[in-house]
C-alpha cells in the first residue's frame, strides 16, 4: 500500500471546552503536551469531532487512521457502568462525549487499530469491555490528583516492553479508579495503594496499552513516558 502521509495518522477524540479565550467561543480541544508527544514520536496527531455515533459511523471514520489515542478528560457518567447513583465528586460528565469515546474504544479494538488509552481513556476502555469504576477514591488523602508516584509494571507486558522498566515515576490526575476489570483485560501496572495503573488485552491482534496516569506530562523529559507514544507510532507504522 502506498502511503500518502509520511507520518502515521493518529485519531485523538477532541474534548469539549466551555470557553477558550483565543477562539472566543466554546471549543473542541486536545492538550498541547499530548499532541506534542505524538508528534515527537513521528505521528501526525489529528483531533476528531465527537459526533453522535448513532448518526456517524465511527468504524468508517476510524478506517482513515493508522492508530487511535484516547486521552484524559472528565468523568464517565456512572450509569454507563451500571451504577444506580452518582457520587458528589463526579464532574464534567458529557453524554455525547461518553457515547463517542466508548464507541471509539470498541471500534478501535474491533478493527485491531493500535490504541493508547490515557487516564479517562483507560476507564473508557474498561467500561466499554464491561468493567466498572470506583466513583471516588476517598478524598485528598487517597486520590491521585497532582501526584507523582511510582508504579510497578508487570514483566512481559507491552507496557514493560515500551517503558523498558519494571518501575517508573508517573504523573497522575484522577480521583476515580478501576473497580471491576473489563472482560479479557489484565492488569499491567499498580500503584503502591493497589490502584490499577495499567491494562492490556492479551491476545488482541492490534497493539493496545492503557495507563491511568498522564505520560504526556513528563514525556519531554522522561524517555520511559515518551516511549509509550513511540510504541503507538511504531505499531501504526507496522500496520502497512
Amino acid at each position: 500500500m502506498t502511503r500518502t502521509h509520511p507520518r502515521p495518522l493518529i485519531a485523538i477524540p477532541a474534548r469539549f471546552a466551555a470557553t477558550t479565550s483565543a477562539l472566543r467561543y466554546a471549543a473542541e480541544v486536545n492538550a498541547r503536551a499530548l499532541v506534542e508527544a505524538v508528534w515527537r514520536a513521528g505521528g501526525e496527531p489529528v483531533s476528531i469531532h465527537p459526533a453522535d455515533p448513532a448518526a456517524a459511523d465511527v468504524a468508517e471514520r476510524l478506517a482513515h487512521f493508522d492508530g487511535v489515542l484516547l486521552p484524559g478528560g472528565g468523568d464517565l457518567a456512572p450509569h454507563r457502568y451500571g451504577a444506580a447513583d452518582t457520587h458528589d465528586s463526579v464532574y464534567d460528565v458529557d453524554d455525547l462525549q461518553d457515547a463517542f469515546d466508548l464507541e471509539v474504544a470498541r471500534q478501535a479494538l474491533d478493527l485491531g487499530l493500535p490504541l493508547l488509552a490515557i487516564c479517562r481513556g483507560l476507564q473508557v476502555v474498561n467500561v466499554a469491555l464491561g468493567g466498572s469504576l470506583e466513583q471516588d477514591m476517598g478524598g485528598a488523602d487517597r486520590e491521585h490528583r497532582h501526584v507523582v508516584h511510582p508504579v510497578a509494571i508487570q514483566r512481559g507486558t507491552l507496557l514493560e516492553q515500551a517503558a523498558g522498566a519494571e518501575k517508573t515515576e508517573v504523573s497522575c490526575y484522577h480521583h476515580q479508579r478501576v473497580d471491576r476489570i473489563g472482560v479479557g483485560l489484565t492488569v499491567t501496572a499498580r500503584a503502591a495503594d493497589g490502584t490499577v495503573e495499567g491494562l492490556e488485552l492479551p491476545g488482541h491482534p492490534g497493539w493496545f496499552s492503557a495507563v491511568q496516569w498522564h505520560p504526556e506530562d513528563t514525556a519531554d523529559q522522561d524517555a520511559a513516558q515518551q516511549a509509550l507514544f513511540d510504541a503507538l507510532i511504531q505499531a501504526a507504522h507496522h500496520r502497512h
